[in-house]
């Protein structure tokens, strides 16, 4: 008993020392280490996969950069995946691109000041980033046909290709998304984070590690990613990613939040699938209804339990079953 008091509390002293000298070691402004290899392994995970980054010139202001399958199969649909907030697409769809990359022609572009893609232009609408999503896939693939799959705020750019392009996308899946909320409706959802209105961005687009904390437990309802993750990961990878672009993110994200255009939202001609999960904390299922009403006919809402805002991270396998079962008309309404 006594040896294992003592082996207790050689343990914790020791994890206390390695922790001292972790932290003092990243106060040196190192270059960065951990996100780095976390890339490294997520790129050699979708290689795996099947996929290529590819890189397109839309002109001498505009480049967006794609994940996309290396061999195109006739018998396949197109599908085009649309990220949220939150590192680039790599990162986002790591739980569900395997199972996706099986079924279908796989396009996934980084959106405008995330991962690679980058803008000159000041236009900081879903449109768009729509339009130029919409651009990459015809010059630089020739896409002429493809279903869109969105989620987060990536669901306000996926409605606008929706709107925009009906003769292009065929059909379109919206998860976990604001549009056609009013700028009253957005603000009391977001205020329910614990922040003040305008503290709201440094969660939305994280400055510290406490922020980060926050945003993932409020995202997702199954697991707690960041309760184990030591500060001096989450440092790096706001000075890696979220500090990159950090300007124009916030611009984005208050293009959606604090206008109201996208609340006039008119029906779409397309098949629409939406999904939400019956715990989503920024957008409860009544806004996913809301959603459904303003869509139209062809709209149908389909709800995951015990599942969060990150849908793609709670019930991966759930949302990918959804989606094949829609694309290929075997979901029942």
């Amino acid at each position: 008993m006594v040896y294992a008091k003592v082996f207790r509390r050689y343990f914790f002293n020791l994890l206390m020392t390695i922790n001292k000298i972790i932290t003092n070691v990243t106060k040196l402004n190192l270059p960065p280490i951990f996100v780095p290899i976390a890339h490294f392994l997520l790129s050699l995970y979708y290689k795996y996969c099947g996929l290529s980054p590819c890189t397109v010139d839309l002109d001498d202001q505009t480049t967006m950069h794609f994940w996309i399958s290396n061999h195109k199969r006739h018998g396949r649909p197109n599908l085009v995946l649309i990220h949220g907030c939150g590192g680039d697409a790599r990162w986002q769809f790591l739980p569900q691109i395997g199972s996706l990359s099986k079924s279908f022609n796989i396009y996934m572009p980084d959106l405008l000041f995330f991962g690679e893609s980058y803008t000159k232009n000041k236009d900081r609408t879903p449109r768009y980033q729509a339009k130029c999503i919409m651009e990459g896939l015809k010059k630089g693939f020739g896409v002429k046909k493809c279903t869109v799959y969105s989620i987060s705020y990536g669901g306000w750019v996926g409605y606008s290709m929706a709107e925009m392009y009906p003769c292009v996308v065929e059909m379109n899946v919206i998860v976990s998304c604001g549009v056609g909320t009013t700028v009253d409706q957005k603000q009391d959802q977001l205020i329910r984070v614990g922040k003040q209105l305008e503290e709201v961005l440094e969660v939305v687009v994280p400055k510290d590690p406490d922020a980060i904390r926050l945003l993932v437990q409020k995202a997702v309802y199954k697991y707690d990613l960041t309760k184990w993750a030591p500060n001096f990961i989450l440092w790096e990878f706001i000075k890696t990613i979220e500090n990159k672009n950090r300007k124009e993110k916030e611009e984005l994200m208050k293009c959606v939040m604090f206008e109201d255009a996208d609340s006039k939202i008119s029906a779409l001609s397309q098949e629409t699938l939406l999904v939400w999960g019956d715990q989503d904390y920024f957008f409860p299922k009544e806004i996913g209804h809301q959603l459904q009403r303003k869509l139209g006919p062809k709209s149908r809402l389909m709800i995951i339990k015990e599942t969060g805002h990150a849908i793609n991270i709670d019930s991966p396998k759930e949302l990918n079953e959804l989606i094949k079962s829609f694309v290929f008309g075997q979901l029942d309404r």
